[in-house]
């Protein structure tokens, strides 16, 4: 059989691939197939993914896609924290900010990413082992299932940070929430709980991960009872508030991560997977991923254009303020940023460090 692959031994440094067993309904391995993990492999920085790291999930989704003996390809992150956080702040802040020509080639890599898992001949699984967030939510919504333990939160950062979720937000988020729903959250950048984000359609499936005690419990940081606020609001997965919110907060610390249910939950989907024919299997999910494809290659290029020229104004500034800001100045001042531009200041080094005087000077070999 000819070898489709775009490259020989693919030997990645910043992703972890793995073929793990497909099981049988009987729980035993099926001899001669399996599934192929993906995992992100940087959690110092919550797995964001730099630019090597981004080629290098482009060609293990290929191999994976041309694997014959592969039933499914889940994608996760390294350890319990994140997911992934999105792009790396530090290459942007460092290299990125201000150098649009060099972002436009780079998001070429993030869309050929993307691309590639709506491109998969396999279904593509998101475990979600916690923080999904930016880019990372992203590519999680191009999956085709997400499997997320209910510690995980879900969000974007980009009018917050100096940019805009069109890197797959703007197209996927509004198909499996609403638009009145994808725009709060593509706006304001507020964090849903996975309780909220499975309420609201954006996940296949969310299992516990805290131990208390040696006992299972749900995230205590979140309303897990479908109840209604004095306005007759729905609250069910909204964050706590509050001393239930510091009461959350001292069980959570009593207890540990555990995502073996998260792993059996993902091992029941591909199991299920298995036992399905896979030429129908794969068409029946081309079909519906062309519910995302018809927005993210109508939109992709024109919002590649956009992001790279946006490096030289809001991005330079909200990139390189998050990444050398501390845990508690990470923003701008969007106020002095707003009056500022309304007297007709030109965006500039001088006027960055003026919203977020923490920035440092360009390095001459910088500019």
């Amino acid at each position: 059989m000819n070898n489709h692959n775009l490259t020989e031994g693919l030997a990645p440094r910043e992703i972890l691939v793995e073929h793990r067993p497909v099981r049988s309904r009987s729980g035993k391995p099926a001899e001669g197939l399996h599934n192929v993990w993906i995992t992100l492999n940087n959690p110092k920085e919550l797995n964001s993914y730099t630019t090597s790291m981004v080629k290098e999930i482009i060609l293990a989704l290929r191999e994976a896609s041309n694997d014959r003996a592969a039933v499914a390809v889940v994608l996760t992150g390294a350890g319990a924290r994140a997911f992934c956080s999105g792009g790396n702040t530090r290459e942007y802040a460092e290299y990125y900010a201000g150098a649009p020509g060099e972002y436009r080639q780079y998001m070429r890599l993030f869309n050929d990413m993307v691309t590639a898992i709506l491109h998969c001949d396999k279904p593509v699984i998101s475990r979600v082992n916690g923080i999904r967030v930016g880019g990372g939510q992203e590519i999680g919504m191009a999956c085709d299932f997400s499997i997320a333990s209910d510690l995980a939160l879900f969000s974007q950062a980009g009018p917050k940070h100096g940019s805009a979720p069109d890197g797959g937000s703007t197209d996927f988020l509004p198909l499996y929430v609403g638009i009145e729903r994808a725009m709060y959250s593509g706006t304001l950048c507020e964090t849903w709980s996975a309780h909220r984000f499975y309420w609201m359609g954006g996940l296949t499936q969310i299992v516990p991960a805290l131990k208390v005690d040696g006992k299972w419990a749900a995230n205590p940081l979140v309303v897990t009872d479908r109840v209604l606020d004095e306005y007759g609001r729905v609250v069910f997965g909204e964050w706590k508030s509050g001393q239930a919110r510091e009461e959350g907060k001292a069980l959570l610390a009593r207890g540990t991560a555990d995502l073996a249910l998260l792993d059996e939950a993902v091992e029941e989907m591909c199991t299920k997977l298995l036992y399905t024919m896979p030429d129908c299997l794969i068409k029946t999910i081309e079909s519906l991923r062309k519910h995302k494809l018809a927005h993210w290659d109508k939109n992709r290029e024109s919002n590649r254009a956009w992001l790279s020229l946006n490096m030289m104004t809001e991005a330079n500034a909200g990139f390189r303020a998050f990444h050398y800001g501390t845990k508690d100045e990470r923003e701008v001042d969007f106020v002095r940023l707003r009056q500022r531009l309304a007297e007709g200041a030109r965006w500039s080094d001088e006027l960055v460090r003026e919203i977020a005087p923490w920035v440092p000077a360009r390095a001459p070999a910088e500019k």
